[in-house]
C-alpha cells in the first residue's frame, strides 16, 4: 500500500495530532518530556503542576534543593535520576542559553537525559520545527505492524519514517502515530475491528503480528542511561489511561489553564 494511503487514513483516524503532556512554555515541555521516561503522560501531568508552581523557570529550578525535587517526582519512577537531570538541565539552560530552551537537536542532546526523541518532541511541539519524527514504543509498534520496517533501534526506524513521510508532515505524523498506538493499535491486543487502517495494515488483514511474535530483529530495546529523560522503546505495556484523541483544528499548541500541547 502507498504511503499516501496510510497518511490519509491516519489523518482520519487521528484528526487532532497533539502532545498529551501538559505544558505552558518550551521549558515546561522539555522537563515534562524528560520525566516521561518509563512513565506515562498521565502520571507526569499529575506531578508537573506542583513542580512548576514551586520552580516555574530555569533560574528557579537550577537553585532547587535536590531532595525537594525528588519528593515531587517520586511517583514517576527513577525519580532520583530524573530530579538530578531536571536540576542540571535548568542550570545548563541558565548558564549557556540565558534560561531559554535551545532550538536545535545538537544543543538539546547536550542536556542530561535528552536524546533525539525528546529533542524531536520539544522542537516540533513547542517551536514547530520538523527536526525528525518522534519514535517511542507506540510509533515503533504501529509502523512495525504496518510492515514499514523490521528494526529494533529507534534511530533506524526514524530514518525509515523520515524517508517515507514528507518533511512538512513529520510533526503531525509523529503525534498521530503515537496516539494511534496509544488508543487503537494496542500492544497486547490491537483493536483492529475499529481501526480505520485495517485494510491497509498487514496485521489488520490477518497476517501474523511481528510485534507479538517477537524475534531478536524486532524486539524493542530498553531505555539507556542517555535516554533516561526520553521515552524511547519500552517493553509492551497496557495503553495509558486518559481521554481518546479529540478533534481540533490547526497544529498542536499550548492550551489555557494547565496548558495542553500535544505530545
Amino acid at each position: 500500500m502507498s504511503t499516501e494511503a496510510f497518511l490519509g487514513a491516519l489523518k482520519e483516524a487521528v484528526p487532532d495530532p497533539r502532545c498529551e503532556l501538559n505544558y505552558r512554555n518550551p521549558f515546561e515541555l522539555l522537563i515534562a518530556t524528560q520525566l516521561s521516561a518509563q512513565s506515562t503522560d498521565v502520571m507526569v501531568n499529575k506531578v508537573t503542576p506542583s513542580l512548576f508552581q514551586r520552580w516555574p523557570d530555569a533560574r528557579a529550578l537550577a537553585a532547587a534543593e535536590l531532595p525537594a525535587v525528588e519528593e515531587i517526582l517520586r511517583p514517576t519512577g527513577f525519580f532520583r535520576n530524573k530530579a538530578k537531570h531536571a536540576v542540571e538541565t535548568a542550570a545548563i539552560l541558565l548558564r549557556d542559553h540565558d534560561g531559554q530552551v535551545p532550538r536545535t537537536v545538537e544543543e538539546l542532546i547536550k542536556l542530561p537525559g535528552v536524546a533525539r526523541k525528546t529533542a524531536n518532541v520539544v522542537l516540533g511541539t513547542a517551536f514547530g520545527i520538523p527536526s525528525g519524527i518522534t519514535v517511542d514504543t507506540h510509533a515503533h509498534r504501529v509502523s512495525l505492524r504496518w510492515g514499514w520496517h523490521r528494526e529494533k533501534q529507534p534511530e533506524k526506524v526514524e530514518k525509515i519514517l523520515m524517508e517515507r513521510v514528507p518533511k512538512e508532515e513529520w510533526i503531525a505524523f509523529g503525534h498521530r502515530l503515537v496516539l494511534h498506538g496509544r488508543y487503537t493499535c494496542l500492544a497486547r491486543e490491537p483493536a483492529c475491528g475499529r481501526c480505520s487502517l485495517r485494510e491497509l495494515c498487514p496485521v489488520g488483514r490477518g497476517e501474523p503480528d511481528p510485534y507479538r511474535s517477537g524475534g531478536a530483529d524486532v524486539t524493542p530495546r530498553r531505555v539507556t542511561k542517555k535516554d533516561a529523560g526520553s521515552t524511547l522503546i519500552a517493553p509492551p505495556t497496557s495503553p495509558e489511561p486518559g481521554p481518546a484523541p479529540r478533534k481540533a483544528e490547526g497544529p498542536a499548541s499550548p492550551r489555557g489553564g494547565a496548558g495542553k500541547g500535544r505530545r
